[in-house]
């Protein structure tokens, strides 16, 4: 039975609004209208400023940013964050059992969910407080702090409900990893196609810039742009991470398996190199952007002080000078790590630390644990051919691998998205690791609703009743 926090705020989930379920099988051209659709009203709520706020300076957050699809002075503010946190903390405390939850029941998976939903709307409220009172947008009257608050709340609930369209069957895959991709893919495309002024005489998007300088004989202004601008190196930087990393995702040992009772069924238990995805490196960022936004709020209030120092002080800019914000900040060129070489290396041995951290952290919480897996294989009937049907000798055999690609996975992502920084790649490092991989799961989900499609007959053989 679930605990009694998560049944109050799942009981409280009847009052907000909801999705409904289709009654009927969707379409495969109206699953791709709605998603479609979605990813409009997400970019479009992405460019409507929020009312009352002006004069922005420095963004503390633009290091999470990307990770959480928000777009600073407008109504996509808190992103997916407050959607994120949510859940990232209910499952991190039903893994560590804190909270009385078992998933393989329909009733207590529909108790989560609901708790989710509450929650994530209280961690929207909490955030939208949190930017008023951290002075994120400056001193402002009460009635306007209000009005903000407000429009940063009903945001989140409508990019709460615009998930929960998809989730519920109406669109394809998931709206949070829908809004990563479309944020990053803008960011991309913008940084390789905006025909805005720079300060360097060139134009923003790189490709133009690239033109410009071909025209006016400059060639090499175009690859090393100072201020973190969008260049060459960059754009190049970006594809040939892009290779890697789908390369990398393919990277996979593959362990035997057969049933205990239907002899002839075998099959294989895929160990990916990047094991626990990219979770690792998201955790890490958001750990980041929280110390460097305590950072900012103890450098407003408390300037000058021991504490603050030590957390970061800030120039006349907003940019990091000192202090641990400035070395869990990265450099975002060639020329910059050229420059500070201990600042680029101290900032790739934390993030690569702390993602291997994460990793093996989650592998324990997340139940991807060789115990667990070991006890899962078992109850569904399946053995290692060979050995003798037991957890132990399954746990053994698991044992050789997972340990291994934990470390090794965390580590990897830890450093492509350090490395990435440090190219300037278009996107920055963590969004074309988390891209790459939803447009994977993106792929794989268009292929197999397009072949439910054409072959209605297939849907039991590819896990759907």
């Amino acid at each position: 039975m679930p605990s009694r926090g998560l049944s109050i705020l799942a009981s409280a989930a009847r009052i907000l609004p909801e999705i409904k379920k289709p009654i009927r099988k969707v379409s495969f051209k109206e699953k791709i209208f709605w998603t479609g659709l979605i990813v409009i009203i997400y970019l479009v709520m992405a460019e409507i400023p929020l009312y009352g706020v002006g004069g922005l300076g420095a963004d503390p957050f633009a290091m999470m940013r990307v990770i959480f699809a928000s777009r600073r002075g407008t109504l996509m503010e808190l992103g997916i964050g407050p959607i994120v946190t949510a859940g990232l903390i209910l499952q991190m405390l039903a893994g560590s059992k804190l909270i009385n939850i078992d998933f393989s029941k329909t009733e207590d998976r529909s108790t989560f969910t609901a708790a989710n939903k509450v929650f994530a709307i209280i961690m929207t409220a909490f955030e939208a407080g949190a930017f008023l009172i951290g002075g994120v947008y400056g001193p402002l009257p009460t009635m306007v702090s209000i009005l903000v608050f407000i429009q940063l709340l009903v945001a989140g609930i409508l990019v709460l409900l615009l998930d929960e369209l998809i989730q519920k069957g109406w669109g394809l895959g998931s709206g949070i990893s829908l809004f990563i991709a479309a944020g990053v893919c803008q960011q991309i495309f913008w940084s390789c196609f905006s025909p805005l002024p720079a300060g360097d005489g060139f134009l923003l998007g790189a490709l133009l810039a690239f033109g410009q300088s071909i025209a006016s004989g400059e060639i090499a202004a175009s690859f090393f742009r100072g201020g973190s601008l969008p260049d060459l190196v960059g754009f190049i930087s970006t594809i040939i991470i892009f290779v890697v990393i789908v390369y990398l995702e393919g990277l996979r040992v593959d362990i035997p398996v057969s049933h205990a009772k239907f002899r002839g069924y075998r099959g294989t238990y895929p160990v990916k190199f990047f094991y626990v995805s990219n979770i690792p490196v998201i955790l890490a960022a958001a750990l980041f952007a929280d110390v460097y936004f305590a950072a900012t709020i103890l450098s407003t209030r408390m300037s000058g002080s021991f504490l603050s120092n030590i957390v970061g002080t800030f120039d006349v800019n907003g940019q990091p000078m000192g202090g641990l914000a400035y070395y869990l900040t990265s450099p975002r060129s060639i020329p910059m790590v050229t420059a500070d070489p201990v600042r680029a290396g101290v900032y790739a041995l934390i993030m690569i630390a702390v993602c291997v951290l994460f990793s093996i952290t989650w592998v324990e919480v997340g139940g991807l644990g060789s115990k667990k897996v070991a006890k899962q294989l078992m109850s569904s009937g399946m053995q290692i051919p060979g050995f003798r049907r037991a957890e132990r000798p399954i746990r053994e055999v698991l044992d050789r691998y997972i340990p291994i690609v934990t470390v090794l996975g965390g580590a990897t992502v830890g450093l492509i998205a350090a490395v990435a920084d440090f190219a300037n790649v278009f996107g920055s490092g963590i969004g074309i690791l988390l891209t790459t991989g939803i447009i994977w799961q993106y792929y794989q989900l268009l292929a197999k609703e397009r072949i439910e499609e054409m072959y209605p007959g297939l849907s039991k053989l590819i896990g759907r009743t």
